[in-house]
């Protein structure tokens, strides 16, 4: 299977953890985001233990450390970001957060494409890549940065309505929680990419870095769990009803994409990057489905122009595999 269909597994998967996640976040719980890193924490950490068997290098005690200070950079991103997201979700429509996040798609192609050239991985964008990739890489890019603008706007036009006609209450500046989010995702994306780069990564294999990123997940999720014991007096249990229904599919959502992304990495960062990063057009689609928020036809406009460019990779996908 090519770095296409994984990207685009990975794609999907993180647009529907993106729906659970948003219906696991609640205002009034000033501790909704925690309460979902313990259960992505959770998920991760048992697909971690149950993977160790299938590890590509040895995974003594040493060896675990030390490649978890390997991939330590990436994964400490990825968490941060993912944490300052659902802490987002409880004040932003899903549909403003999940495109102004996923800006880092962008960003970390200009991030990655800057060291691969530096460091001789490529030596020309346009002999490395069909034009068809290249064109629809643009598509994408400029669909994602152009949906974060409009919802923006919309954000601040929210800012002007009397504070009882809100919907979330601290209005635009709740965007914060999602520029953050997108600072963070892209250097967790940048460090994964040459990471993982095949050429000129750090010899870590798809596997490996699956389960150290559980693993150190499952380690920020314990910290949550703690400091929701501490601050509660009484200890979170995940497994309370509907709290499965909501956090749980989230985590699990979250960890299936988490793999297929992982290989699509190792196999094409500077393409995956922008490419999953559209995962925000499933998010807004499935917010407009199942949460009943409104789209505007400039949304619409921003969500067809990222479809149109997924299709032309998966087309320059298709030929080159032919």
């Amino acid at each position: 299977m090519s770095w296409f269909f994984f990207a685009l597994i990975s794609t999907m998967s993180w647009g529907f953890a993106d729906l659970f996640y948003k219906k696991s976040s609640e205002e009034a719980d000033r501790y909704s985001h925690l309460r979902i890193a313990v259960w992505v924490g959770l998920v991760m950490g048992v697909c971690a233990f149950a993977l160790l068997p299938l590890a590509e290098t040895k995974m003594s005690v040493a060896a675990l450390v030390e490649n978890a200070v390997k991939y330590a950079p990436a994964s400490l991103c990825y968490i941060i970001s993912m944490v300052i997201g659902y802490a987002g979700l409880r004040y932003l429509e899903l549909s403003i957060v999940s495109p102004v996040q996923n800006a880092s798609g962008g960003l970390s192609l200009i991030f990655m494409a800057v060291y691969f050239l530096t460091v001789g991985r490529i030596s020309d964008l346009s002999e490395e890549f069909s034009s068809l990739e290249i064109v629809g890489t643009v598509l994408i890019i400029f669909g994602v940065i152009a949906l974060a603008v409009v919802e923006q706007r919309l954000s601040r036009q929210e800012r002007a309505l009397a504070p009882a006609e809100r919907k979330y209450r601290f209005g635009a500046l709740a965007l914060l929680f999602p520029i953050l989010y997108c600072v963070f995702d892209t250097l967790g994306t940048s460090a994964d990419g040459i990471i993982l780069d095949e050429e000129v990564g750090l010899g870590l294999g798809e596997i490996d870095v699956i389960i150290l990123y559980g693993l150190t997940f499952l380690l920020a999720g314990i910290a949550a769990w703690v400091f929701l014991w501490i601050r509660e007096k009484k200890p979170y249990n995940p497994f309370m009803p509907g709290e499965l229904k909501t956090k749980g599919i989230a985590a699990c959502c979250e960890e299936f994409g988490q793999v297929f992304y992982v290989y699509a990495m190792a196999r094409n960062p500077m393409l995956t990057a922008p490419m999953v990063a559209s995962y925000c057009i499933v998010s807004v689609i499935l917010s407009r489905i199942f949460l009943k928020e409104k789209l505007k036809a400039s949304q619409y406009a921003c969500v067809a122009a990222v479809v149109v460019g997924i299709v032309m990779m998966g087309i320059a996908d298709g030929l080159s595999e032919a």
